[in-house]
């Protein structure tokens, strides 16, 4: 089989595409240029009072910004759809392209019914008002459904961590020796072979599930942590709040990097330390599950143990296994419903430790000045309880910057577990995260460049993407 070349039978189209690429960035530069330095920005006005084309050099610049824009991405869209119904006859992007199908049919549907249903849906409808929310959301959205999908084996060509002799640091689109093509998308290398022998591609889909199970899942158990502490220190005030502030600065004041090597070196690992830091950050969740059901249906007391046993029932039941691993230094319950490698849970929980002062101190300034509004000074006239006013009444009003940090602490989670995996801290040799990858790919740089590139842009994009999606939610919620 001969090797597959980038854009196979579109070829043609890889000089437009590069035109427009060109006078995309000379747009855009002019266009900064001629915005800073000022002009005349009357419109001329065509026949029968309809205007024209801006007249100025500032609005043919603008023009030819949008005009180049949507010339390549109307170029890439043609590969994409041409390597959907063609596959490989597209190329190597043409069989990524195909491969992806079902990530494109996941995009469609939950941007079909959430513009249909944009009205109903609040902050989250609002976003697609914005077309840098719209941007970052897509490019998250991504790489979710790529993770999860990846996941249930429905995108990647072959196995992530299976080597295949004579396919060591193979060029991208080299076919498997030996390979039929009765075997289709399988029959190549569409990213090349890594030091090992290992395809490109399918690693790059199998690291997108790594960050989709750890970088979401920890930031929001930060959350929990850095609300359920931050709430009464902003709230209470006094030794608390003095108690609680000096805790978070004492970990802040450790360098990350310093604090996540002590903390997934196999020496302190062996202790149980990582563990013990579990048992208590993972209860986090179930307290502030209790403590908001309970301020909220107290008066009604049938509601209020079937609400705290409907929830902390199954939270119990998970919270055991998460933090019991068999051969561990705790490991006495017998149920164990999460296969959570010891690698994962230690990064996860360096994750937690780390992030959860931030959130406690955003959580803490956001309390000092919310508690001070009259709607607060109204439930306490109307005697409501202290933790009704912090869940009920203060933290609601907090949901907006929450909201863009929790977008914007995802992105910094996701750049932690490259550099962890980077440095090959906590995560196996032998996983697929992209910042392993990134790692194996470096040394040999010089001379192959295919390896570590997919993952470093899949890092960029994923992180791009939380930045823009933050912009567009606080864009949004700055309108409320």
């Amino acid at each position: 089989m001969e090797p597959l070349s980038w854009t196979g039978s579109l070829s043609f189209l890889t000089p437009i595409l590069f035109l427009s690429l060109a006078a995309l960035g000379v747009s855009i530069i002019a266009w900064m240029v001629l915005s800073v330095a000022g002009g005349i920005r009357a419109s001329a006005q065509g026949p029968y009072g309809a205007p024209a084309l801006t007249a100025t050099p500032e609005g043919l610049a603008a023009l030819g910004v949008r005009l180049s824009l949507l010339a390549a991405v109307a170029i890439v869209l043609i590969h994409i759809v041409f390597g959907i119904l063609f596959g490989t006859a597209g190329g190597i992007i043409g069989a990524m392209s195909q491969l992806m199908l079902p990530v494109w049919i996941a995009l469609a549907l939950l941007f079909f019914v959430s513009i249909s249903f944009k009205r109903r849906l609040g902050l989250y409808g609002k976003l697609f008002d914005s077309p840098i929310g719209m941007i970052g959301f897509g490019l998250v959205m991504f790489w979710v459904f790529t993770g999860i999908l990846g996941a249930l084996d429905l995108i990647a060509p072959h196995d992530s961590v299976a080597q295949v002799s004579g396919m060591k640091n193979k060029l991208p689109g080299t076919p498997i020796p030996g390979a039929s093509e009765d075997a289709g998308v399988a029959a190549w290398y569409l990213l090349g072979g890594d030091n090992l022998a290992r395809d490109v591609f399918s690693r790059l889909i199998d690291g997108a599930w790594v960050v989709v199970q750890i970088a979401p899942l920890a930031t929001l158990f930060a959350f929990m942590v850095g609300i359920t502490l931050g709430l009464p220190a902003g709230y209470y005030g006094g030794r608390l709040d003095t108690f609680l502030s000096f805790l978070a600065n004492l970990v802040l004041a450790f360098p990350v990097i310093l604090l996540f090597y002590l903390l997934v070196t196999p020496e302190i690992v062996a202790t149980g330390l990582p563990q013990y830091i579990a048992v208590v950050l993972f209860a986090f969740p179930l307290v502030f599950a209790g403590v908001l059901l309970h301020s909220r249906y107290r008066t009604r007391p049938q509601a209020n143990m079937l609400w705290l046993a409907l929830v902390l029932i199954p939270g119990f039941l998970g919270y055991m296994s998460l933090i019991n691993e068999a051969g561990s230094k705790i490991s006495f319950w017998p149920l164990d419903f999460f296969d959570v490698p010891g690698g994962i849970l230690v990064v996860f929980v360096s994750v937690v430790f780390v992030n959860s002062p931030t959130v406690f101190r955003i959580v803490r300034g956001l309390t000092l000045d919310i508690k001070t509004r009259d709607y607060v000074a109204a439930a306490q006239t109307r005697g409501e309880r202290p933790w009704y006013i912090m869940l009920w009444e203060i933290l609601p009003n907090a949901r907006g910057p929450l909201i863009v940090d929790f977008c914007l602490r995802i992105g910094y989670t996701t750049i932690l577990l490259g550099t962890l995996g980077f440095f090959g801290l906590g995560l196996p040799p032998e996983s697929p995260d992209w910042g392993s990858t990134i790692n194996d790919g470096r040394k040999l740089l010089a001379i192959y460049l295919h390896p570590p590139l997919p993952p470093a842009l899949a890092l960029l994009s994923l992180v791009l993407g939380l930045n823009l999606l933050a912009d567009g939610l606080r864009e949004e919620s700055l309108r409320d």
